[in-house]
């Protein structure tokens, strides 16, 4: 039995009591839940433009690691800080969905991006149990909130496939976060589109035709894109090009088929065999400077979500270094929107974190010598004393990965799997499946002869996993003393809309019957919350 309510809205902010009851042939089940609906206060200098900072598995082992390396530390003082460390105010957020106290990417930027919790690989919608990933009834995004109320630009950058679970929960709608094409399709909805959307993830995009493509059918998004008024880059090169011909009023950028490579293998030991035929891709500094430029055009001001990917990408196979270069760049671009907010009072910056991770840091690592076990090289306490990374050429990021003395990364969960603690050349899993029994075995490629580290996770995880713990806010301008506190991930939602001044309007939506039809809500151009 599928009952879906749509145009409906609540009178008033307050708590409601939602009861549902079902008969069918497999027995009877009800539930209560109860919706709070919040009236935001929104008191103080208001903002006009949000630049949103998602730094993809982002805890506080990749921020402290990054802030070693990046900046450095002398007799135990750090010699400078993160651009992230240096915003006005500090918090915490817990993250659990629904339907677990783990959740995943989908689930926990969801609740950033509606203000409603979600569970497990669903995005937009109440979680149902249809087989169809369509059919769960769905919440209002931030996208369509502030393209309705508002008529702001949306921007999206990430260095993820732009149909991944972080940018895809800024606009769509799914159970299932997988469902690739039926997002661009959202996308492609004048209440959903972005103005700004730029990332990995040509592959969903391209004509069946095209080597590549995961599509079955003949359509080219790219250029129904462009026949919607889109300007196109596929590269670094492409991306100047189109930027320096004049500021384009929308813009799309593909660089890869899927994810983009993480910075340490396309900047510092970049590997043909690695990058294939995406030698040319931009960093996430370049297309945060060219969204500001485009979103900048907007004098209804803009929503620009900046995701910082592959910190989780990295932190899945074990390898700290890529995510902690990954997390310096994420960092690097909150410079560039704190120097473009610079000398403005009206825009609110935000950096967090979706979910944490098992990375922690426990000392540092020395290069074994020949015959001695890496274990033995890891120092602890006093015998960790500092790392040796340089960066001769102030760029930011030291210029190699993996110095004589580097940081020794832990890990909280994790399967069976070779480790001899040192930066891998080439990223290898930790371990793979053996189809024959569905387990996971250690991968031999990674860290031949090493120590053999014995895993605590079920024995078909191959990858470790998201953790529980609250992760950190940060934030300045308007309204950015309301995340100084610990927040639930939905109330950051409802944080940002009160430093843009949404509230719920003093006239009631409903009509006697307590649901309106979505033409009306939509031709008052509300600006509802909740």
């Amino acid at each position: 039995v599928e009952v879906t309510y749509r145009g409906l809205v609540y009178p008033e902010a307050g708590s409601y009591t939602i009861a549902a009851a079902v008969t069918s042939s497999a027995g009877e089940a009800s539930q209560e839940v109860k919706h709070e609906v919040v009236l935001n206060d929104a008191a103080g200098k208001k903002a006009k433009n949000v630049i949103f900072f998602l730094g993809d598995g982002m805890g506080q082992a990749a921020i402290t690691g990054a802030r070693i390396l990046s900046k450095g530390i002398t007799e135990g003082k750090y010699d400078a800080l993160l651009e992230m460390d240096t915003l006005d105010h500090r918090g915490n957020v817990t993250t659990s969905g629904v339907d677990s106290i783990a959740t995943d990417s989908a689930n926990s930027m969801s609740a950033y991006m509606t203000g409603h919790k979600s569970a497990v690989n669903a995005m937009g919608v109440y979680p149902g149990n249809s087989e169809d990933p369509n059919a769960s009834p769905r919440v209002e995004t931030m996208a369509e909130v502030l393209k309705r109320s508002r008529e702001m630009s949306i921007g999206i950058v990430t260095t993820a496939e732009i149909q991944d679970a972080t940018p895809a929960a800024v606009f769509a709608h799914t159970r299932r976060r997988s469902e690739y094409l039926d997002i661009m399709d959202q996308a492609l909805q004048p209440g959903q589109m972005p103005d700004v959307y730029m990332g990995g993830g040509r592959a969903s995009l391209l004509p069946q035709s095209q080597e590549g493509s995961r599509r079955e059918d003949d359509r080219d998004l790219i250029e129904e894109f462009k026949d919607k008024g889109f300007a196109y880059a596929g590269s670094r090169t492409e991306l100047a090009a189109v930027m320096a011909a004049g500021t384009p009023d929308k813009l799309l950028g593909t660089f890869t088929l899927g994810n983009l490579n993480v910075y340490i293998d396309r900047e510092i030991t970049p590997n043909p065999e690695v990058l294939g035929d995406f030698t040319d891709q931009p960093g996430l500094v370049e297309m945060t400077k060219a969204a500001l430029e485009v979103l900048e055009k907007n004098d209804k001001g803009f929503f620009l979500m900046v995701e910082g990917a592959s910190i989780d990408k990295s932190e899945h196979p074990l390898d700290g270094p890529r995510a902690v270069y990954d997390t310096i760049e994420l960092d690097q671009a909150v410079g560039i929107a704190k120097e473009w907010a610079a000398g403005r009072d009206d825009t609110l910056i935000v950096v967090t974190a979706d979910h944490n991770h098992a990375m922690s840091i426990a000392g540092t690592h020395t290069l074994s010598k020949e015959g001695s076990p890496a274990r033995q090289q890891n120092g602890v306490y006093a015998d960790a004393g500092f790392p040796t990374y340089e960066d001769a050429n102030g760029d930011g990021f030291p210029d190699d990965p993996n110095p004589d003395v580097q940081l020794f990364f832990g890990w909280s969960n994790h399967p069976d799997h070779p480790d001899d603690f040192a930066h891998n050349p080439v990223l290898q899993q930790p371990a793979l499946e053996d189809p024959a029994t569905e387990q996971a075995f250690p991968n031999p490629e990674r860290d031949p002869g090493s120590v053999l580290q014995i895993g605590n996770l079920p024995l078909e995880e191959t990858n470790c996993v998201h953790t529980v713990e609250d992760v950190s806010i940060f934030a300045s301008g308007p309204g950015s003393e309301r995340f100084a506190k610990l927040l639930d991930n939905t109330e950051v939602f409802h944080a940002v809309c009160a430093a843009l001044g949404l509230q719920v309007p003093t006239h009631s939506l409903l009509s006697t019957e307590g649901k309106v039809a979505e033409a009306e809500v939509a031709a008052q151009q509300t600006e509802l919350v909740g």
